[in-house]
């Protein structure tokens, strides 16, 4: 039980995670996952892809499809909106860690 409660709470660490990211290259599913798991978040495909497209939807990732290995690999961006939302949400972050950091 504890287990679902905490990856509630970490969903929204890890949208800002992949904004962090997207801000910086374009990254890709598989990538980020293996990016997620080096900093203690265990989340399937089937998780990361639906988040994924949820911030496509909502305008703060942009795809590119390209073509590796004969396969086509979705990459994606973060957009202008995508990087003024994650400003904003680091600095609300850093304020609220302050307060709970003791």
């Amino acid at each position: 039980m504890e287990d679902k409660i905490l990856r509630k709470l970490f969903l929204g660490f890890i949208q800002i995670h992949i904004l962090h990211h997207a801000k910086e290259h374009p990254i890709f599913g598989l990538w980020m996952l293996e990016e997620l798991k080096e900093h203690g978040y265990s989340i399937s495909a089937g998780t990361l892809y639906p988040i994924l497209h949820s911030m496509e939807a909502d305008g703060l990732l942009e795809k590119e499809e390209k073509k590796v290995e004969g396969k086509i690999r979705k990459y994606y961006r973060a957009t202008d909106k995508g990087i003024t939302v994650l400003d904003e949400a680091r600095n609300k972050a850093y304020e609220l860690f302050k307060e709970i950091k003791d």
